[in-house]
């Protein structure tokens, strides 16, 4: 994903509907649209796709933790290609709700594009980067007791795409409205707690 307008967000919403052509389709079919360096684009891609209406099918927000948790280590600790085990590469989806979703996406998505610059970009390198990358393997750990209630998960995956967003775009306006709705919900499950 060298090319600039593989970074955007619209790009990667085409290849996903690329991907889904047939009835069902699977992560292994949507790394292989992509390739398996982009290790950071397909962390926003599954985030992005949790964030819409999919999140509200049982088992998915686990699935999505599970891999956006995977990915975020293997960035982390700087891996160049992906590797996922084979029972998350099998798992598959009904195309038409994934296609449904990227519908969903694509607004939203074309205004991130248009407004997404380098800026800040002390915030998507080095120290930096590497705790963002932690936030976003801390935030799925919660999905799979989340599950339960509906569309719940999609907060933290909006929180994990907008961090992933200023990672790839180097855009560190991204990077710090996460950390915005990361001390936001801090600070309401401490109030929630006293």
């Amino acid at each position: 994903m060298s090319d600039e307008n593989d970074k955007t967000l619209t790009h990667l919403l085409d290849g996903v509907a690329h991907a889904a052509r047939a009835e069902t389709v699977s992560i292994a079919d949507i790394i292989e649209e992509f390739g398996d360096r982009a290790i950071t684009p397909f962390i926003l891609l599954i985030a992005l796709l949790l964030v819409s209406p999919l999140s509200g099918i049982p088992g998915t927000p686990t699935i999505a933790a599970l891999l956006i948790v995977t990915l975020s280590m293997q960035a982390l600790f700087g891996r160049r290609r992906l590797w996922l085990p084979q029972k998350l590469l099998q798992f598959q989806l009904s195309s038409k709700r994934v296609l449904g979703a990227v519908g969903w996406m694509r607004k939203p998505c074309a205004w991130v594009d248009r407004h997404s610059h380098a800026r800040l970009r002390f915030l998507t390198a080095g120290p930096m980067r590497w705790i963002t990358l932690l936030i976003c393997v801390v935030i799925p750990l919660t999905w799979p007791l989340l599950e339960i209630l509906p569309f719940f998960t999609s907060f933290g995956a909006g929180t994990i795409s907008l961090m992933s967003l200023g990672l790839i775009t180097r855009d560190g306006i991204y990077v710090l409205a996460g950390y915005g709705v990361v001390g936001a919900s801090m600070a309401a499950t401490f109030v929630f707690l006293i």
